[in-house]
């Protein structure tokens, strides 16, 4: 009896675990946001230019971010500017080597050799011969395309007047979300007259796609299958 109340009491304590790794492990998952290596943070405030206006009936008002004979295009911190994503990129790689090599010994003792100490080995004879080749072909081919438009947030200006923008966009289709994030460095003089510029224009460009629901939890491998692999050696 105390085997079997032993037996019992193990096997409740690793069902216990089990759960309770099931549950740190789907809590992990779960993230209405998930996590992003772009340039943080993804909006920012503008310095000036948050206090109330004054209606004094002036054309130009000193609270504005811009004087009267500015355009719109964004050049300061809160400003905004939209992104052209018109990113395509395509790779081929084709790598073969190839290698051969080949080595052969061969000796031998003559019958005259019938003297001590060598009368034993009259007739002796060896031969070696060894072969070794090698051969190896490689291929790699990617194609990539990517466009739309996302429109971000000026959160840094920096020393040569480049912008620093940074943004995301969250679109909820049918329970699931779905995530478009970019950040780079933008040369004021790239941006048009409607302030936009292209994503090709863009340094240190960093884009991601991603989506969050049980339609992207499908399409992941699950917590304990990855444990398996883990340690499986095959």
């Amino acid at each position: 009896m105390n085997f079997i109340a032993r037996a019992a009491s193990a096997l409740a304590t690793t069902f216990v675990a089990i759960v309770v790794l099931a549950l740190v492990s789907a809590c992990a998952q779960i993230q209405p946001t998930p996590p992003t290596s772009v340039h943080q943070p993804m909006s920012a405030r503008p310095i000036t230019g948050g206090g109330a206006r004054v209606a004094n009936g002036a054309i130009w008002q000193p609270g504005l971010n811009h004087s009267l004979l500015e355009d719109r295009r964004a050049r300061s911190i809160g400003d905004i500017i939209t992104i052209n994503l018109v990113e395509r990129t395509s790779a081929q790689k084709n790598a073969n080597a190839s290698a051969n090599r080949a080595s052969s010994f061969g000796g031998g003792l003559s019958a005259a050799s019938n003297k001590l100490p060598l009368s034993g080995l009259a007739g002796l004879s060896a031969e070696a011969e060894t072969s070794s080749t090698f051969e190896g072909k490689g291929a790699a081919a990617a194609n990539n395309a990517f466009s739309g438009t996302i429109t971000v947030t000026v959160i840094d200006e920096l020393a040569n007047g480049n912008l620093l923008v940074s943004g995301e966009k969250m679109l909820t289709i049918n329970q699931g979300n779905e995530f478009i994030r970019f950040s780079g460095v933008v040369n004021p003089n790239n941006v048009t007259a409607s302030n936009t510029v292209q994503s090709t224009q863009v340094a240190d460009a960093r884009i991601e796609y991603r989506g969050s629901g049980f339609t992207e939890e499908a399409n992941n491998m699950g917590w304990l299958q990855r444990f398996f692999n883990i340690i499986n050696p095959f």
